[in-house]
Order: structure tokens, then sequence, then C-alpha cells
């Protein structure tokens, strides 16, 4: 058996993504590593953050992004998709640059790959998710913030990433195109895994929050519709109160112990008090409170109302 490790990125270090330690987290237990790594800017240090593992596992393919023939966030699939072409494991192991695995986890992923590596049913595994908020000790359960998602996928060549980059499909005699296409796409039949991903992506001192939501706004809206936010001071990053969110007790990944190490923002978070005035981020709107409530509280967070869940799921 053998698994490969993929992702893709550009400009992942300016931007305060942790990739080396998203790569890092599971190099024990793949045979390789591909990075399709875009056309970054002049004062980006990622290739050499990635370097830096100085791994013979680990293979960086240079890309050139394209939003506007990859427009509303497709570009993120398209450069998924290449780092993907290049894998040639049997298994597939997708993380994006915010995404960590921990290390208790690892052996519980590849035995079950190895149980399920001849069962053609299985295209692919699921993890629960855990979204850190803020800084490294709380955490989102927040109606709307996914709680599974596909991060293993066999080698076929009619899986594709989709969307943006979110997840994963079959789509058979794909256009290379219309990653957004509903018509003649098929949802992954999965096995879910007793493992979790960290995901980091909202944990930055404010100003790189408010950065990297530009960068991303410009991926999905352009250049255009961004000056114009831009001006409008609609990425001004406030994370709100932070006690209002559940604490993480835990231990994070191993790996994360140097990142964790950076972090100085704390005197630019709110720990108590009440919401500011401001435009409320979406878990802080009474309809998306009352959700929560409903989940947490009655439904022990087993469940989430109205949730899309784009899996087929196997019984383990």
């Amino acid at each position: 058996m053998k698994i490969s490790g993929f992702t893709m990125a550009k400009n992942a270090d300016k931007l305060f993504y942790p990739i080396k330690q998203a790569i890092m987290s599971i190099l024990p237990i793949v045979d390789e590593f591909i990075v399709a790594l875009g056309d970054s800017d002049a004062d980006d240090n990622t290739r050499k953050e990635i370097e830096s593992i100085k791994d013979p596992k680990i293979k960086i393919i240079d890309t050139v992004w394209d939003i506007n023939k990859y427009s509303r966030g497709t570009e993120n699939a398209h450069q998924t998709d290449i780092a993907k072409s290049h894998c040639t494991g049997d298994w597939l192991f997708y993380l994006q640059a915010d995404e960590v695995i921990h290390e208790k986890y690892l052996d519980e992923i590849k035995n079950k790959c190895q149980k399920y590596l001849d069962d053609k049913r299985v295209e692919g595994f699921l993890f629960n998710y855990k979204h850190f908020w803020g800084d490294f000790y709380h955490y989102h359960n927040s109606h709307g913030w996914y709680r599974k998602e596909i991060r293993i996928i066999r080698n076929n060549p009619d899986i594709h990433s989709w969307e943006s980059a979110q997840s994963f499909r079959r789509i058979p005699n794909f256009d290379g195109v219309d990653y957004r296409q509903q018509e003649g796409t098929f949802k992954l039949k999965v096995i879910q895994l007793n493992a979790e991903v960290y995901h980091y992506g909202w944990v930055r001192p404010p100003e790189l929050m408010k950065s990297k939501t530009k960068a991303l706004a410009t991926i999905h809206k352009g250049e255009k519709v961004v000056k114009q936010m831009d001006k409008e001071k609609k990425f001004d990053f406030d994370y709100g109160p932070l006690n209002k969110l559940p604490e993480f007790n835990d231990t994070h990944p191993k790996v994360m112990d140097d990142w964790i190490k950076k972090f100085n923002w704390q005197n630019n978070l709110q720990y108590s008090g009440k919401v500011k005035k401001r435009v409320k981020h979406k878990h802080e709107k009474p309809k998306y409170k009352v959700a929560t409530f409903i989940e947490q509280k009655i439904f022990n967070g087993k469940i989430s109302l109205g949730e899309f869940k784009n899996y087929i799921l196997l019984k383990n």
C-alpha cells in the first residue's frame, strides 16, 4: 500500500498559514508529499519553509494561478487537482495549508487505509473537524461550521477537487474547468475515521486575518470588487469576545509547538464583554445562535440542522 500526501498553496507563509506543520504532520505515514506551489509574491517565503523540512518525500510542482479562467474560488480546486495529478499512491491524503493532523490519529488513519485498500466500494475517508478561532485555546462548534469533510480519496482519475477545494466528487468526463458543476457529478462513498483535522485558518493576528480574508475574496470575487470592499473597510477584522466559545483543554499536534510559540497577539483579542459595534460574524447573528443552542444543548452536537453532506457514508 502506498499513500500520497498533497496540498496546494500560494503566499502561504506571507499569509500566516502553517503549511510546514501541515506537511510534517502526516509525513510519517505517507510515501510522498506533492505541493502545487503557485506564483507567490517576491516577499513570500513559502518555498523556503517547505524546503527547510529537508525530506526527500516532498516534491514541489511550480504553477501559475489564473483567477480569470478559474473564477469564484475554483482556482483552489484547479490547483488541488494539479497536485493530485502528480500523486502515485493508492490513497491520496489531502491537507489544506492550515490543516494539521494530531499524531495520535496516525495509526488509525494508516490502519483504515490498509483495511479498505481492496474494498472498491470505498472511495474515500471522512474526518471530523475542530475549527480554532482567534487563539489556540478556543474553537467553534457553532451552526454553519462544517463538522466533517473528505480528506483521503482513492487514486481515481475521475475523482476531482470540487467547488473551491472544500471537498471532492467523482466527475466522469470532466472538462477541467467547471469545478462548480452539479450535473453529472457523484458524491463519494466514504468511511468515517476516528480522527480529527485541526483547522487553524482562523488563528492569526487580526491584521493578518484581514490580509487572508482579502486574498480569499480576491479569488472568489475578483480584484475589482475587492478594491471597492477594501475602500469600505469590509476587511477590518475583529474576532469578538472569545469567552462565548468553548475552551480547548487538550493537546495540539507536536509539530505545532514552535508555531504556537509565535502567539503574541493576545492584547489584540477580546476575552470578555459585549460584541463591539460592527458587522456581526455569522455565528453572532440571532438565528445562528438559536440553531447552535438547539444543536449543542438538545442534540449534544450530534446533529447539525440542515447540514449539507457531500458524501455517502458507508458502515465502518
